[in-house]
């Protein structure tokens, strides 16, 4: 009989760096960072770094995290909270 792996949530944040020339990939829930010239290329070395780090850090699943988005107005009128 076969056994599964437990697969683990996670979640991918990726933005823009300061000089816009590469993206950020990041995951909160280990802290791994990295980036790439594409969104893909991003994706993929963010879950390299992150199945690597888990391979070295085993993390019990914890249930799906909740993600938010917050807005800033260049005015500074308050933040806008979006949950997804």
């Amino acid at each position: 009989m076969k056994t599964r792996k437990k697969t683990l949530d996670i979640t991918a944040v990726i933005y823009p760096d300061a000089d816009r020339e590469w993206l950020v990939a990041h995951n909160p829930e280990t802290g791994t960072t990295t980036q790439g010239k594409t969104f893909e290329e991003a994706l993929a070395n963010l879950k390299e770094a992150t199945e690597l780090y888990l391979s070295e850090f085993p993390q019990a699943t914890k249930g799906r995290p909740i993600v938010y988005s917050l807005s800033q107005p260049s005015h500074n009128a308050g933040i806008v909270m979006v949950a997804r």
